[in-house]
Protein backbone atom coordinates (compact mmCIF):
# COMPACT_ATOMS: atom_id res chain seq x y z
CA UNK A 1 0.00 0.00 0.00
CA UNK A 2 1.20 3.33 -0.91
CA UNK A 3 2.37 5.69 1.95
CA UNK A 4 2.39 9.65 1.44
CA UNK A 5 6.30 11.15 1.75
CA UNK A 6 5.07 14.52 3.16
CA UNK A 7 2.18 15.38 5.33
CA UNK A 8 -0.48 17.50 3.60
CA UNK A 9 -0.37 21.03 4.75
CA UNK A 10 -3.56 22.68 6.16
CA UNK A 11 -3.89 24.95 3.37
CA UNK A 12 -4.03 22.08 0.87
CA UNK A 13 -6.53 20.12 2.57
CA UNK A 14 -8.57 23.02 2.85
CA UNK A 15 -8.39 24.15 -0.61
CA UNK A 16 -9.31 20.39 -1.64
CA UNK A 17 -12.42 20.26 0.81
CA UNK A 18 -13.58 23.80 -0.02
CA UNK A 19 -14.32 22.61 -3.76
CA UNK A 20 -17.04 20.22 -2.74
CA UNK A 21 -18.22 22.35 -0.11
CA UNK A 22 -19.88 25.22 -2.18
CA UNK A 23 -23.37 26.09 -1.84
CA UNK A 24 -25.79 25.93 -4.68
CA UNK A 25 -28.72 27.78 -5.23
CA UNK A 26 -31.58 25.31 -6.43
CA UNK A 27 -33.27 26.00 -9.88
CA UNK A 28 -36.52 27.99 -9.72
CA UNK A 29 -39.06 28.02 -12.69
CA UNK A 30 -42.03 30.32 -13.03
CA UNK A 31 -45.45 28.56 -12.87
CA UNK A 32 -47.31 28.71 -16.16
CA UNK A 33 -50.57 29.20 -14.59
CA UNK A 34 -49.93 32.03 -11.80
CA UNK A 35 -46.09 32.93 -12.59
CA UNK A 36 -45.17 32.09 -8.93
CA UNK A 37 -42.02 31.04 -8.66
CA UNK A 38 -41.49 26.82 -8.26
CA UNK A 39 -38.53 24.55 -7.70
CA UNK A 40 -37.99 22.42 -10.43
CA UNK A 41 -40.25 19.15 -11.24
CA UNK A 42 -42.67 20.09 -8.59
CA UNK A 43 -46.39 21.64 -7.85
CA UNK A 44 -46.54 24.90 -7.47
CA UNK A 45 -47.86 25.53 -3.58
CA UNK A 46 -49.40 28.42 -4.60
CA UNK A 47 -51.89 27.20 -7.43
CA UNK A 48 -51.78 23.31 -6.82
CA UNK A 49 -50.63 23.15 -10.38
CA UNK A 50 -48.44 20.83 -12.22
CA UNK A 51 -47.13 20.58 -15.64
CA UNK A 52 -50.93 21.95 -16.69
CA UNK A 53 -53.16 19.60 -14.21
CA UNK A 54 -54.21 20.44 -10.66
CA UNK A 55 -52.52 17.71 -8.64
CA UNK A 56 -53.21 19.46 -5.23
CA UNK A 57 -55.50 21.99 -3.58
CA UNK A 58 -53.60 24.86 -2.45
CA UNK A 59 -53.56 26.11 1.14
CA UNK A 60 -55.70 29.30 0.73
CA UNK A 61 -58.26 27.79 -1.25
CA UNK A 62 -59.13 25.21 1.62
Amino acid sequence: MAVPRFKTSKARTRRRQSINMKLIAPTMVACSTCGNNVLLHRACPKCGFYRGKQVIVPDSKV
